[in-house]
C-alpha cells in the first residue's frame, strides 16, 4: 500500500523506527483517542461510531493482553488490569455507558503516564552518560 500523504508518511516511519517502549506509548496514546473519540459518538447517539471506536480500543488492549511477558512479576496484576478495563470496554459498547468508558479511560490514562514516566526515567541515565 503506497502512503500518498506526507503526515500518513510520518506516522508510518514514526511506526517502523519507534523502539518497543515508544509504540507501546503510541498504543496507549491511541487507545485513549478512539476512547474520547467513542465518548463524543454516544454523547451524539451515534452508535455505529461509538460501536467502532470502542472496538479499536479493545483491540489496543487485547493486544497488551496478549503481549504481556508473563516472566514479569507485576504481569498477572497488569493481566487482570487489562481484563477489567477490556470488560469496562465491553459494557460500554453493550450499554452506551459513559460512566464504564470514563473508568477505562481513567485506568489507561494512568497506565500511559506511568509508563511516560518510566520511559523518561530510563532515558536520564542514557542522557547523563552521554555527556561525559
Amino acid at each position: 500500500m503506497a502512503v500518498k500523504n506526507p503526515y500518513q508518511k510520518y506516522q508510518q516511519t514514526s511506526v517502523n523506527t519507534a523502539s518497543p517502549a515508544e509504540l507501546s506509548l503510541m498504543l496507549y496514546n491511541g487507545c485513549l483517542k478512539f476512547m474520547s473519540q467513542a465518548k463524543q459518538a454516544i454523547e451524539q447517539k451515534n452508535i455505529e461510531k461509538k460501536n467502532e471506536y470502542i472496538q479499536r480500543a479493545q483491540m489496543i488492549i487485547q493486544e497488551f493482553m496478549v503481549t504481556l511477558n508473563r516472566d514479569v512479576a507485576m504481569s498477572e496484576d497488569l493481566m487482570r488490569l487489562y481484563d477489567f478495563i477490556f470488560r469496562k470496554l465491553v459494557d460500554a459498547n453493550t450499554h452506551s455507558d459513559l460512566t464504564a468508558l470514563k473508568e477505562a479511560e481513567e485506568m489507561v490514562l494512568d497506565l500511559r503516564n506511568t509508563w511516560k514516566e518510566m520511559m523518561q526515567t530510563q532515558k536520564k541515565p542514557q542522557m547523563a552518560g552521554s555527556e561525559q
